[in-house]
């Protein structure tokens, strides 16, 4: 299988008849009550999505969070899990409800069970884009909804199913668990953040405002990001999507916290390409992973 990196050399991506929804790194004992995911870091595409898009393979690649996935992995030497998607976020995003979805992409009704109305889906941000990250449209045509539907099925749900296994083992060995819901930003947002200026920021936190996260937990983050230099906010604009909101549930001992860092930082975001600092970027990450990895269960 080709390796992301390939694509800017003129390499055909790697597709999904290659791999499977979703990876779970493990370390050979788990030590910590943390499990990290990176939801939008896969970079397999379906072949006849490639073929059938109006946008080149690197266009494509602008709604990934390219190279998150080996920038948490040092999550695996302080004793805790990563899981990862295969697939590509401008494909399926798992981040989203199961069924959330912009009308006007499709050519028939779609079904009453479908939210039509977030503002993500009427944004084309839903569980299927309309769009990449800097608002160029992805597909020709209108979309089938039993394609999309097996998208669901055999992506959404699997991905989702190896989540939910992760946080219970974690909670049944040591009765709490930290998601650590692992994310990029655009140094220019999306279009439904109206093109906000990113690049003063480095980092933000996002815990839907105190809802799926103890306070001090952030905090700790926050005080940990600070002291490696990084330039810290929360929740505005990203306060948390679908995992966090579904998943964090303080009161049941489940903490999720979502960190988006600023791609400026690591990666040429036009050409998808790593830059110089990311091994840099990826150590000062190591120092919170550490010490979050460190914290005392019976505190969560």
């Amino acid at each position: 299988m080709s390796t992301s990196s390939d694509w800017n050399n003129g390499q055909r991506p790697p597709t999904l008849d290659d791999s499977v929804p979703f990876t779970i790194l493990r370390p050979e004992t788990q030590s910590a009550p943390v499990v990290f995911a990176s939801p939008h870091s896969g970079n397999v595409y379906p072949q006849e999505f490639i073929d059938n898009a109006l946008l080149d393979p690197v266009a494509l690649r602008r709604s990934e969070d390219a190279f998150v996935d080996e920038i948490y992995n040092t999550c695996l030497t302080y004793g805790s899990p990563l899981l990862k998607a295969n697939f590509p976020r401008a494909y399926l995003d798992p981040n989203r409800e199961p069924y959330e979805l912009d009308p006007a992409m499709f050519e028939s009704k779609l079904p009453s069970y479908v939210n039509v109305d977030s503002p993500r889906a009427r944004a084309g941000l839903g569980t299927v884009a309309k769009m990449v990250t800097n608002g160029s449209n992805i597909y020709r045509d209108k979309l089938n909804f039993e394609e999309v539907r097996s998208r669901i099925e055999n992506l959404y749900h699997p991905y989702h199913g190896a989540l939910r296994q992760l946080i219970e083992e974690t909670r049944h060995q040591y009765g709490a668990c930290l998601l650590v819901d692992c994310h990029s930003m655009p140094s220019i947002g999306e279009p439904m953040d109206n093109g906000q200026d990113n690049s003063r920021t480095d980092i933000i936190l996002g815990d839907r405002f105190g809802s799926s996260c103890a306070p001090w937990i952030t905090d700790l983050a926050q005080s940990i990001l600070e002291k490696e230099g990084f330039i810290v906010k929360r929740n505005r604009p990203y306060a948390g999507g679908f995992t966090t909101h579904h998943y964090g549930t303080p009161d049941d001992h489940v903490h999720a916290l979502q960190i988006e860092l600023n791609r400026a930082l690591y990666m040429d975001e036009e050409n998808i390409t790593r830059l110089p600092e990311l091994e840099d970027i990826k150590k000062r990450i190591e120092t919170l992973i550490n010490q979050l990895c460190a914290i005392d269960p019976q505190r969560l």
